[in-house]
């Protein structure tokens, strides 16, 4: 294998062989596309962004939400228009790398894999806690923490091992089941809410119920905020695995951030804003089940729909498994990573060992810290932990379009200048 030093980087040139052992499969079109951008996100409204209410109160989190959907439809709106362009599996770190060189690549790249395998670490926490209270209501057991989320990682990157087409069709299914469920709560829940339930987080000294943390509180509530949203970014990961990239990429990306909007608002007023309160919603680790509770109040109506509503957090624990899988193994290719992190299966040309590998990283943190002496919720933590890098990620993509916008203004100045 030749190599080459240029601008502290080592390029080296490769054969046939290497991209053979390396081929991903063509197969989504918009609407599976669209279903991998919303399944992604979607456990967004079932756990996570509830927290938000106890950092920043009912009205802190709304404004935060607000800021966060502003900024995120600018961030989508720029994907939108680069995707196209670059339509590599590298998503972001192609972006980067085209604009900033392999070492922008590289951060970008990195951010978004921290973002990813940390995501997934924190929705299987909430899965957990889902399987726990509704096994509890049910059968009358529990499990540890961790046996849970070994369950379901071992389930679902089996299923992404699978293949690309079985993977797909299970990202429409369970992502419209999600929405399914989201709807039911929505219907539900409206005769229940009542702003005495949605302004009950008690006050810090000096602050009073619309803002009981205060001003400081929204910008506590951001992290959480960021959580109805994050992920969204993760479409052009499928580049390479879809039929018509250019068209249907920023298509999938603007309506998957339509459908997101449209839920996040509904679900911070409907499950914060009733029974038994924000106060306690923004402390639990099944927020959907404390309102399908008020909802159904017999107790096992409750049990069964949040143990269906476990498709919403599903959803996204699959769709970001398959996400993660492919960042790895787009860094691995490039030679960022471990090359042999980016072998794929013979026949089912998924990057399998990617997938184990970031399984078994997103694992072993949220082992760690259930361990560590703490009385932060393992959920919370592993969050700001997945928004850490997921900052990283987005500030590089807006550099990149900025980067790229400027270069294209100065090449038409330069064009009109000798036209003229």
């Amino acid at each position: 294998m030749a190599s080459k030093q240029q601008g502290g980087v080592t390029y080296n040139d490769v054969d046939s062989s290497y991209f053979e052992k390396r081929g991903l499969r063509r197969h989504a079109r918009i609407w599976s596309l669209w279903a991998l951008g919303v399944g992604a996100v979607i456990s967004g409204d079932f756990f996570g962004w509830n927290f938000g209410l106890a950092a920043g109160g009912f009205v802190g989190l709304c404004i935060a939400t607000i800021i966060i959907t502003v900024m995120y439809l600018g961030l989508c709106y720029s994907i939108a228009e680069m995707a196209p362009a670059l339509p590599h599996t590298g998503g972001a770190y192609s972006f980067g790398r085209s604009a900033m060189g392999p070492w922008g690549g590289f951060i970008t790249g990195l951010g978004e894999n921290l973002e990813y395998v940390i995501t997934v670490a924190v929705i299987v926490v909430g899965i957990g806690g889902y399987m726990n209270s509704v096994t509890q209501a049910l059968f009358g057991f529990s499990m540890p923490a961790p046996v849970w989320w070994a369950i379901f990682y071992g389930i679902f990157v089996g299923l992404n091992v699978m293949g690309v087409e079985a993977s797909f069709r299970f990202t429409v299914f369970i992502t419209f089941v999600a929405l399914a469920i989201l709807a039911v709560f929505f219907v539900g829940a409206i005769p229940h809410f009542s702003f005495d339930w949605a302004l009950n987080v008690p006050p810090t000294a000096g602050h009073n119920a619309i803002l009981p943390k205060g001003v400081i509180g929204i910008f506590w509530a951001l992290p959480f905020a960021i959580w109805f949203y994050l992920a969204i970014e993760e479409l052009p990961l499928a580049a390479e695995e879809a039929h018509e990239p250019k068209r249907d990429l920023p298509k999938a990306e603007i309506l998957g951030i339509i459908t997101l909007i449209i839920t996040a608002f509904l679900t911070l007023f409907l499950n914060g804003g009733i029974a038994p309160g924000a106060a306690k919603v923004g402390a639990a680790d099944n927020p959907l089940f404390l309102g399908f509770k008020t909802i159904f109040p017999g107790g096992m109506g409750a049990a069964l729909l949040s143990l269906i509503a476990v498709a919403g957090l599903v959803a996204s624990f699959h769709t970001i498994i398959y996400a993660f899988g492919r960042n790895i193994y787009s860094l691995s290719r490039a030679g960022y990573f471990p090359r042999w992190l980016s072998i794929t299966h013979g026949e089912r040309k998924t990057p399998h060992v990617a997938l184990i590998a970031g399984s078994l990283v997103g694992y072993g943190a949220a082992v760690l810290i259930w361990l560590a002496p703490s009385n932060s919720p393992v959920g919370a933590v592993l969050l700001n932990m997945a928004v850490f890098g997921a900052m990283i990620s987005y500030i590089m993509q807006n550099a990149c379009e900025l980067y790229t916008a400027h270069a294209v203004e100065t090449l038409n100045r330069q064009h009109f200048r000798r036209c003229g």
